[in-house]
Order: C-alpha cells, then structure tokens, then sequence
C-alpha cells in the first residue's frame, strides 16, 4: 500500500480518512478511471488508492531484494486488513513437516467451532506470511464460524517448487488426521488461500482427492492456475493494478527451476489430467487483475468435471482485494459472501453443530 511520508502511526488513519470520503470526492481524487475490455469499472476507493500509490512512487511488489520486499509486504498488508476483530484466540505451534517442523498459527473464536479451514497465504510463493494475513484470517473466524490454522510454508528462493507444495499438503493431511485433537470435524476442514496460496489450495485438493482423509471445500481466492500465462487478462492488465507483469516474473523465475516446469500439472491445476472427485469450491476472482481468467477457467474446467463449484468475480476490484476488507467496502462485501459460502458448506454437516 501507499509509502506515505508521515509517521507509521498515522498512515492507517490517512488511508481511513481519504478513502473513506464520499464517492463524488473519490472519482475526484480518482482522477481517469479505469475500465476494463468488458466495461467493468474501476472501484472508487481502489481507483484512489492506486493513483495515492503512484504519486507516493510506491515500488513494484519485487523491486530491490528478496528481504526488502518481504518487509515492504509485512509492512504494508496490513494497513488495509482488517483489524477491529474481537474475541478471536490464537497460538502458534509447529507441526512435522516434509524436511522439518511447521509453524502454524491457530485461531479460534471463543465460542470455537467443530469447522476448520486451513489457510496458505498470497505472496507469489516469494513473500507474504501468517503476520502479512493475520487480519483476514481473523475475520474469517468470526464471518465464517471456522477454526483457521493459517500455515507458514517455505518460499522460494531459498525453498523452490515443490517445497511450498510438500508444505501445504503436509500441513493439510496433519489436520485432517489430527481433527479431533484440534477440535474439529474431520469431515468438516477446508482448504484455501489467496493467490499464490490459492495455486497451493487447488494443489492439494488434487493431491488428496483419492485419500481417505480429504478436505471437505476449497476457497479459492484470484488463484494461479495456469503459469503459462496465455489468458487474455495477463495482457489487458499487466502494469498499473497491483500485481503487474514483472513482478510475475520475478516471482516466476525464483520459484521454478526451469520454465518447462509451468505445464507441470504440479504447478499449473488447470493442466491436470483428472478434475473429478474434487471437494465443492468456491473461486473468486478480481476484474482487474492478471490471473482474472485463469481462474474463471479454473472453476469451468471444475464444474464439467462434476463439482460444484462456484465463480464469483469481484469486477471492480484488483489482485490483492483481499487483505482490503478493513478499508475498501467492496472488498469487505466480497469476503463477507465468501465467508457466508464456507460458512453453510462446513455447517451443513451434523458433525460441526
């Protein structure tokens, strides 16, 4: 989000106070605003955001080194998240992991709940953490009545594919073994995640179709399915909407060895042979945003193998709406009927009341 010359304490008041000005006064501080090749128009707020961002210089997502981006990410997220969740617990534990232990943070409502959701953050498998999307997470507890474990998984380049995958499935099949010890009905856990995380969720769920133990609904969040990058979107919207163009080749060419790697179906869901099977889905999809269509095809390709699965494009709204829902009230709209969907699809079982 916007680097802002003020002190850090008052960069979320800032942010509050502009974007939260009447819609006459943010087409105005707006200036020109976008409109996609389907005659979607940019969001107001976010619309404002993006021309604060340019005129603050903000950097790309990858610009400078690993470390530097990490930390712009840990320390931008949040401002936009959500923060004013109450009454959510949470700890951190470590679970056994492919090569070594996992760090995990539980959160629970005080109320708890017999659903679960396991949560793998965006990040392009570069950045993010469970502290880049703590906010999101906790409201997810509290919208959706679920138990979230959100998983610190290994990221490139110092773990390259298919580390993050073995994570990911690793720390799933730990829940879904360990339910009962966690609290939670083993026939009532989730997956899901937000891009990058959003690839991982899709994964193990393709992974995990034919094991006993399997999650119970998939949300998936502006998910990456297709690396080979030959939709429509990734031209219409590769600079000037958060997630552009070199960025995604940045993250790219420190995740994958080799690019002969994108049509491994490993990396790349929408390329595996066998969709059937899969656990119920929700995919959203922002209308600004380069993995727009990927996903759509995604969910298609989900429901001519049989799922149910559901697409929902947030048309206003750019990659990385997300972790907007503290601020940007189309975002929070969106992530407020997803939470309602995972919400009725884990509570449908008489083992979660």
């Amino acid at each position: 989000m916007p680097k802002l010359p003020i002190p850090a304490r008052l960069e979320r008041p800032l942010l509050k106070a502009v974007l939260g000005a009447p819609e006459p006064v943010l087409l105005r501080l707006a200036g020109v605003r976008a409109r996609s090749p389907e005659g979607y128009d940019l969001d107001p707020q976010v619309a404002t955001l993006l021309r604060m961002m340019r005129l603050a210089g903000e950097p790309e997502l990858t610009d400078g080194s690993v470390s530097d981006a990490r930390r712009r990410m840990e320390r931008n997220g949040p401002l936009l998240d959500y923060t004013d969740v109450r009454g959510i617990d949470t700890h951190d534990r470590t679970i056994p992991g492919p090569t070594s232990a996992l760090r995990v943070r539980v959160y629970r409502s005080k109320r708890g709940s017999r659903a679960g959701l396991v949560f793998f953050h965006g990040g392009g498998f570069v950045l993010g953490s469970i502290a880049s999307h703590d906010g999101v997470c906790r409201a997810l507890v509290e919208l959706a009545d679920v138990t979230v474990i959100s998983v610190d998984y290994r990221l490139a380049p110092e773990h390259p594919f298919p580390a993050g995958l073995e994570d990911a499935e690793a720390a799933t099949r730990w829940v879904l073994d360990n339910a009962e010890s966690l609290g939670l009905s083993p026939t009532a856990v989730a997956v899901g995640g937000d891009s990058a995380g959003g690839n991982l969720a899709a994964l193990v769920c393709l992974a995990l179709a034919r094991a006993e133990r399997r999650p119970a609904f998939q949300l998936l969040v502006y998910p990456a399915t297709d690396f080979r990058r030959g939709h429509a979107s990734h031209r219409h919207f590769a600079e000037g909407f958060l997630l552009g163009e070199r960025s995604i080749d940045l993250f790219l060419e420190r995740y994958l060895n080799g690019r002969d790697l994108v049509r491994d179906p490993r990396v790349s869901p929408l390329l595996a042979d066998d969709h059937t099977g899969l656990p119920p889905a929700l995919v959203l999809t922002a209308g600004f945003d380069p993995l727009r269509d990927e996903g759509a095809a995604y969910a298609a390709r989900l429901r001519a193998a049989g799922v149910d699965a559901h697409h929902v494009c947030a048309e206003s709204l750019v990659h990385g709406f997300f972790n907007m829902g503290g601020m940007v009230r189309a975002a929070d709209e969106v992530i407020r009927r997803a939470a309602a969907r995972l919400r009725d699809a884990l509570h449908s079982s008489p083992l979660t009341k």
